[in-house]
């Protein structure tokens, strides 16, 4: 049995959940969202407006890796559509910097060339005091795909820990040469 798929899916007031064909739609404050859900296998009940429930029909190995995979699929729609996600980058470094130019994203990060990342619809990218970037968005896989490709354009090195982390992000850090 899925101990996350057991746990029922609370609804926010502002948030509507309607179950089409093979697909169900979200739809918040912040925007709208549809994901795709086997109904073959998996029975969606949506209790009031206020809470959903998802259960296999047949328990067997297959549905029993799927069925917490949906419910958190599902939860993460319905709070992104309600509140959003958030990453924060940190870039640490002499010179380091980052301005939005647009539609792009321009990182100065120590190489002889500036980079230009063009940023994606549905995420929304500020810059706070040039060394911090804050990455927002409704899908949490985009914005953590967000993340992961604007830090490995310059990762942190373990002797200075100069590069782009996450806010929090620990960094394993190695001790010089010794004389």
């Amino acid at each position: 049995m899925s101990k996350i798929g057991k746990i029922n899916i609370s609804i926010p007031e502002k948030v509507k959940v309607v179950l089409n064909d093979s697909s169900v739609n979200i739809e918040g404050p912040l925007g709208k969202k549809s994901l795709n859900i086997d109904l073959k296998t998996f029975e969606l009940n949506i209790k009031d407006g206020k809470e959903i429930s998802i259960k296999p029909k047949t328990i067997d190995e297959n549905t029993k890796r799927l069925w917490g995979m949906n419910r958190s699929l599902l939860n993460n729609a319905i709070i992104g559509t309600s509140k959003g996600y958030e990453k924060t980058l940190e870039l640490i470094g002499v010179g380091y910097r980052a301005t939005l130019k647009g539609k792009q994203l321009n990182l100065q990060l120590g190489f002889s060339h500036d980079i230009n990342y063009n940023i994606p619809e549905n995420i929304k990218i500020t810059v706070e005091k040039q060394t911090i970037i804050k990455i927002n968005g409704i899908d949490k896989q985009l914005v953590g795909t967000v993340a992961a490709k604007i830090k490995t354009f310059r990762p942190p090195e373990p002797y200075k820990g100069k590069g782009i982390k996450e806010v929090g992000q620990y960094i394993l850090r190695k001790e010089g040469k010794k004389k």
